[in-house]
């Protein structure tokens, strides 16, 4: 058995190189390191956290890069807690009351909130009748939560995992065979109710008309376990991560690319980084799967990823992107989360799906000031405007259409009362596209991996033990996208590394899992 301070046998002179400091590989070394590896992190930036980072613009503004809010922080809190700190004296993380609000351009808004009187007054205020049916949706979804947790705790690099007991328990409560819009049908009529608790499928870049049902948990996960802000943007878990690392033994080097992972056989045993050449018992890739496994890992290694499948795979949308630091304050009906929803939010979906642009797009606004005074400078506001828009695939001529959509986006922001954005605006990025693939090396721009759809998810999803002594994390493998979701995976992932280098099971307490857990890393009945 693998030992380490709660009285297991560590690996003391095993070492592990990690590839990428975003939030998966940032949990996994924090994994590795409290069982006494030597850990090396590796990230081509001079900040961590990969597009989970808040950054410093001029004129004092602060924005995120990519997330901007907080879910379900129990496994972030779990994998602290494992290695002996309490996540609270690092990040802190206040809950969000309202939650966001959702302006339907189609008429009526709703101001979430995991208070049920006031969502079912809430949804009252359009569809009286759907109001009726709200606590029996968060009741199904419980159990649905329930059964598929040990599914999402469990790792699927074989076949035979597919048939693991916590998948033929968790089945009957799945529906694969429904969408995420047509499992909400059956609690609500009006398409604005449904479209409240379906729109989150866009954290996984994927459509709620395609989305497997399964993904009515994300609306129930906000609900039930809050959506929260933490103080002075994303980046700040990123950096408490970090910090905790070096003060583990963790080496982290900022500003260095590798530029490929190096093979003995058949197994991984180190990765090239400039001139340097270092040796490693294991290699954790942490990057946008599709981008990264192609630039460091041979097709030889890769037999089930090759070119040519990654060139099929079907991809997330991308998004077109605003940061605006702007002068005087927002208009107090802007809160801190707010989703402009198209009039026709089907066809929105649709062109989007099918690499057409939206003239008429959904829109998302983060106005972090209404909660942190520290996200812009005194009398000013800085603003994140985020527009699901086709990836790269589409052949859309960004260069073109840059200035076009910006515009676009401005004139739709006066749906939200915001009609004077243009001369208050004293920063302004800009990031689309093509960007997301040049400076954030995202393969064809997909901003949120590969898609979740039945035949990419699970086995069919990149495995996190990719080969001998090569493993994934990050929102490209099992479980998939999102914070929660990734740091989950981290868990997965440090488990297999661990039972590898050991030779024998690792208990679950060894990534931070409660010991109660139902499924070994390899799938199996514990």
């Amino acid at each position: 058995m693998l030992q380490s301070r709660d009285g297991l046998r560590t690996l003391s002179g095993r070492r592990v190189i990690i590839v990428g400091a975003g939030p998966g590989g940032l949990a996994t070394a924090l994994l590795l390191a409290r069982a006494g590896l030597h850990v090396t992190v590796f990230d081509k930036d001079e900040q961590v956290g990969g597009r989970t980072k808040t950054v410093a613009a001029p004129g004092g503004y602060r924005f995120d890069i990519g997330p901007t809010f907080f879910l379900y922080p129990q496994i972030l809190a779990d994998i602290f807690a494992s290695c002996g700190e309490r996540l609270e004296d690092h990040v802190r993380l206040e809950r969000l009351d309202p939650q966001y609000h959702l302006v339907f351009e189609e008429g009526g808004e709703i101001r979430a909130t995991a208070d049920m009187e006031r969502l079912e007054a809430e949804v009252a205020r359009i569809a009286p009748d759907d109001a009726r049916n709200v606590r029996r949706f968060f009741a199904d979804n419980r159990v649905k939560l329930k059964f598929f947790k040990p599914v999402l705790e469990q790792a699927f690099h074989t076949l035979r995992s597919m048939a693991s007991p916590a998948m033929l328990t968790a089945l009957p409560h799945l529906h694969p065979g429904r969408s995420v819009d047509g499992d909400l049908k059956r609690y609500f009529a009006d398409p604005r109710v449904r479209l409240a608790f379906a729109f989150q499928t866009k954290y996984l870049g994927m459509s709620p008309f395609r989305c497997p049902s399964l993904f009515t948990i994300l609306s129930f996960l906000e609900y039930e376990h809050g959506v929260y802000h933490p103080v002075g943007g994303c980046g700040a878990v990123s950096e408490a991560m970090a910090g905790l690392a070096r003060r583990m033994g963790v080496d982290i080097r900022l500003g260095q690319s590798v530029d490929r992972v190096t093979f003995a056989g058949k197994r991984a045993n180190g990765v090239v980084a400039g001139s340097e050449h270092l040796h490693a018992d294991a290699v954790v890739i942490n990057g946008d799967f599709a981008k990264v496994i192609q630039d460091l890992v041979p097709q030889t290694h890769r037999p089930r990823w090759r070119d040519a499948k990654i060139a099929k795979a079907r991809l997330s949308c991308s998004t077109f992107m605003m940061y605006l630091g702007l002068e005087g304050r927002m208009p107090e009906r802007l809160g801190h989360h707010t989703i402009l929803l198209a009039k026709d939010y089907a066809r929105n979906i649709r062109e989007i799906t099918d690499g057409i642009l939206p003239m008429d797009p959904s829109l998302y606004v983060q106005h972090a000031g209404y909660t942190d005074g520290g996200m812009a400078p005194p009398g000013h506001t800085a603003l994140y405007v985020l527009v699901p828009v086709p990836n790269l695939k589409a052949g859309i001529d960004w260069g073109e259409t840059r200035a076009h959509y910006r515009a676009l986006v401005l004139e739709r922001l006066k749906l939200l009362g915001l009609d004077d954005l243009e001369s208050r605006i004293r920063y302004e990025r800009i990031v689309d596209p093509t960007q997301w693939r040049d400076d954030f090396t995202v393969h064809e721009g997909a901003t949120f991996n590969l898609a979740h759809d039945l035949m990419q998810m699970l086995y069919f999803r990149p495995h996190n033990r990719f080969g001998p002594g090569l493993y994934l994390v990050g929102g490209g493998t099992h479980p998939g996208s999102g914070l929660p979701v990734i740091y989950e995976g981290a868990r997965i992932t440090a488990r297999l590394l661990l039972e590898e280098l050991a030779g024998a099971r690792v208990p679950a307490a060894a990534v931070g899992m409660p010991e109660t857990a139902p499924l070994t890393a390899r799938g199996e009945a514990s």
